[in-house]
């Protein structure tokens, strides 16, 4: 057999071991993949998605009917009253900053309800820099975990709260080392905010976490959702944007902020890229199993090579991050040189740790992508601190995804033997 990567025969036999151990899990995730798809053909069917749809608009972009359609399929598919997607969203992170500020004002207090957000979105929320909600004068708080899961009792405590107008909730880990929120926690949540302070609206961070489960944040309770489309809906094809989701009058506040007020969602060219978003999102079932799948096995690989990993290999995933426990920087770099080496795109690339916007410490990134920074192709990062967790995420192909995290096993086999 041709050995097209050079992987050694050592470490194809650690990858075909933990094929076998980890086939039994796949049949659930493609029970959800199936059940995905067929809720996203409907709501193309009910909308009655055409070619006509595709074609881009310039300039002020008014009656792009692909546009608008493509903001009421995603609001059908998520269970919502109202959708906004637009490749005007620069990442998630705008996604969300423009959803936060859809449910409040001066004066009103922010509960965080999963600890701190990630660093980037900490900057819209307490940064100093203008137009922050510091800035505006919206004050917050937040409700830490308990041992990595959501203190119900203290999250009651802090909501009845009649100051806090909005409660945000991070379904996925970030750069943290705690669990990922499933849709029945999320819903535990959002009743236990809604029995003390019904006028709170709920806030769900959804990115890496759509299409994991066959329910969505908005279905349990939250009256928001927010991401972005080069994570899980985008399939791998969308080039850029974020989504928000949820009840109307704050999806026409978030689309404020997003353009101006009194415009909102009525202006907002797509310059021909209505068909990638149409298809990125048809395809976001079946790519964010792939993803799922890649992860379950770089969980088992790097479990049988004796590192500490989160979730584990059986465990049920409510997004599509992987974490690896290095516990020093070498073998997180060697890890992140085989993720970027089995990659498509930079392949030739070895990853550096650099000084990320919005982030304390040096991140190191392996990703090399169609679409710049797109967490649905495969790719890993991690602040260089200690306990050196790795965070790794994507995989447009089970193939491929298998490939490079062969590749990064070859890698640190290789540097154990020196």
């Amino acid at each position: 057999m041709e050995n097209y990567l050079g992987i050694s025969e050592q470490t194809y036999a650690l990858g075909h071991a933990a094929e076998r151990k980890i086939a039994p899990y796949f049949a659930r995730l493609e029970q959800i993949c199936d059940r995905n798809t067929e809720k996203v053909l409907s709501a193309f069917h009910r909308h009655r998605v055409s070619d006509t749809m595709f074609a881009g608009t310039t300039g002020y972009g008014y009656d792009d009917q692909g546009r608008d359609t493509l903001d009421k399929i995603y609001a059908d598919i998520f269970g919502a009253q109202a959708g906004l997607v637009r490749i005007g969203f620069v990442n998630g992170t705008h996604a969300l900053s423009c959803a936060l500020f859809s449910a409040v004002q001066s004066g009103d207090t922010i509960l965080s309800v999963t600890g701190a957000p990630y660093d980037t979105l900490m900057n819209t929320i307490t940064g100093d820099c203008a137009g922050s909600m510091k800035r505006y004068d919206i004050a917050y708080r937040q409700v830490d975990l308990q041992d990595g899961l959501p203190d119900l009792t203290a999250i009651r405590q802090a909501a009845a709260d009649t100051k806090i107008k909005l409660v945000f909730i991070q379904r996925s880990r970030g750069y943290a080392v705690r669990q990922t929120l499933s849709c029945k926690q999320i819903a535990e949540i959002c009743d236990t905010i809604k029995a003390v302070n019904p006028n709170a609206a709920i806030l769900v961070d959804n990115c890496y976490g759509e299409f994991t489960e066959t329910l969505e944040p908005t279905v349990v309770g939250a009256d928001l959702c927010a991401g972005s489309l080069i994570k899980n809906p985008g399939g791998g094809l969308a080039p850029t944007g974020g989504y928000i989701v949820g009840r109307a009058d704050l999806v026409e506040n978030a689309a404020y902020r997003l353009t101006a007020p009194g415009i909102g969602g009525e202006c907002g060219c797509t310059m021909g890229q209505n068909r990638m978003l149409f298809q990125g999102l048809f395809l976001a079932p079946h790519i964010t199993m792939q993803a799922i799948k890649t992860a379950i096995f770089c969980a088992q690989v790097m479990e049988d090579l004796g590192f500490t990993v989160d979730p584990l290999p059986e465990t049920p995933r409510y997004d599509i991050i992987q974490t690896i426990a290095f516990g020093a920087p070498e073998p997180l770099r060697r890890f992140c040189e085989g993720i970027q080496a089995g990659a498509a795109v930079d392949s030739y690339v070895t990853p550096e740790p650099w000084a990320m916007p919005g982030y304390d410490d040096p991140v190191i990134m392996a990703a090399g992508a169609f679409v710049q920074g797109a967490s649905i192709e495969l790719s890993a990062d991690a602040p260089m601190r200690e306990p050196y967790v790795c965070y790794m995420q994507g995989g447009l192909t089970y193939a491929s995804g298998k490939a490079g995290i062969l590749l990064a096993a070859d890698k640190l086999m290789k540097q154990n033997k020196k």
